[in-house]
C-alpha cells in the first residue's frame, strides 16, 4: 500500500469522525432548545406535574431513584441483548433456507409474512402463561418481533448478486453451496447490517412489551409501578432511561456495522 493511499485513509477516518461529532453536537444542541421549550411552556401554562412533568421534575426523579432505574435497566439489557443475539441467528437461518432450498423457501416465505401480521402484544400474554414470569417469555417476544427485518435484509442480499455472475461461477463448476458461501453471503453483509439496525430497536420494544405482559424487574416494570402510583415523573424517568438504552444499542450496531462492512452506504446529511 502507498503512503498516498494511507494518507488518504487516514484523512477520510478524521473528515468522517469529525462529520460524526458535529452530527451529535447539533443533535445535543437541539434537544437542549426543546427540553428549554417543554420548562418554559410548563411553567407559563402551569400544567401540573401529574399530567405532564417539567423536566427539573424529570432529572429529579431520576435522581432519586437512580439506583431502581439501573438495577431495571440491568434487566432490561440483559433481556434486549439475548433476544437480539438469537433473533439475528433465527433472521439469517431462515434467509439462508430460502436461498439455498428454493421450493421449500418458496413455501415457507407467505407463512413468515403471515405470521409477521399476527399482533405480538397478543402473544406476550400467551407467552407468560406458558413459561411464567421470568427471562424466557421476554426473549421469546423479542425473536417473535425482531427476526423479520433481519430475514427479510438478508434475503435481499443473498438475491441481489448479479445473475451473470453467479452464471459465471456455475460456468466454472461452482456447487450452490460455494456459491452461497463464497459470493451470496459476503454481498448480503451491508443489507444484514441494516436489518441488524432495524432488529435492535424492536429489541428495545419487545423487551419492554413482555415487561408491561408480566413480569418482576425491568423499565417496563418499572413504568407500570410508576403508573400504578400516578408518579408520572418516573414514568418519564423510565422512558428517558429507556430512550438512551436504545440508542446505546443502536450505536453499537452501527459501529460494529462500520468496523465490519466499511464499505457499506452510510446516511449522510447533504450539505448546501
Amino acid at each position: 500500500m502507498s503512503n498516498d493511499t494511507v494518507v488518504r485513509s487516514r484523512d477520510t477516518t478524521v473528515l468522517e469522525s469529525s462529520h460524526d461529532g458535529g452530527q451529535w453536537l447539533s443533535a445535543l444542541g437541539l434537544a437542549a432548545v426543546l427540553v428549554v421549550l417543554w420548562e418554559a411552556a410548563i411553567h407559563v401554562f402551569q400544567v401540573s406535574s401529574f399530567v405532564v412533568p417539567a423536566p427539573t421534575a424529570i432529572v429529579r426523579s431520576l435522581l432519586e431513584n437512580w439506583t431502581a432505574l439501573a438495577w431495571a435497566a440491568l434487566a432490561t439489557t440483559q433481556e434486549i441483548l439475548f433476544g437480539f443475539c438469537l433473533s439475528a441467528i433465527v433472521g439469517v437461518l431462515i434467509a439462508l433456507v430460502i436461498v439455498r432450498f428454493e421450493r421449500f423457501g418458496r413455501a415457507l416465505y407467505p407463512l413468515i409474512v403471515l405470521f409477521q401480521n399476527v399482533p405480538k402484544v397478543a402473544l406476550a400474554p400467551i407467552f407468560i402463561l406458558w413459561f411464567g414470569y421470568g427471562l424466557a417469555p421476554k426473549i421469546l417476544l423479542i425473536i417473535v418481533i425482531a427476526f423479520f427485518p433481519v430475514a427479510i435484509d438478508m434475503l435481499a442480499g443473498l438475491q441481489s448478486v448479479e445473475p451473470s455472475f453467479v452464471a459465471l461461477m456455475r460456468s466454472v463448476g461452482a456447487s450452490k453451496g460455494k456459491i452461497l458461501l463464497q459470493v451470496r453471503i459476503p454481498h448480503s453483509l451491508p443489507y444484514l447490517m441494516a436489518g441488524l439496525k432495524v432488529a435492535i430497536t424492536f429489541s428495545v420494544i419487545g423487551a419492554i412489551v413482555g415487561e408491561f405482559a408480566g413480569a418482576n424487574a425491568g423499565l417496563g416494570y418499572v413504568i407500570q409501578f410508576a403508573s400504578t402510583q400516578l408518579d408520572t415523573p418516573l414514568i418519564f424517568a423510565a422512558l428517558v432511561v429507556v430512550s438512551v438504552l436504545g440508542l446505546a444499542c443502536y450505536a453499537i450496531v452501527e459501529r460494529a456495522e462500520r468496523l465490519m462492512v466499511p464499505w457499506a452506504p452510510k446516511f449522510e446529511s447533504t450539505h448546501a
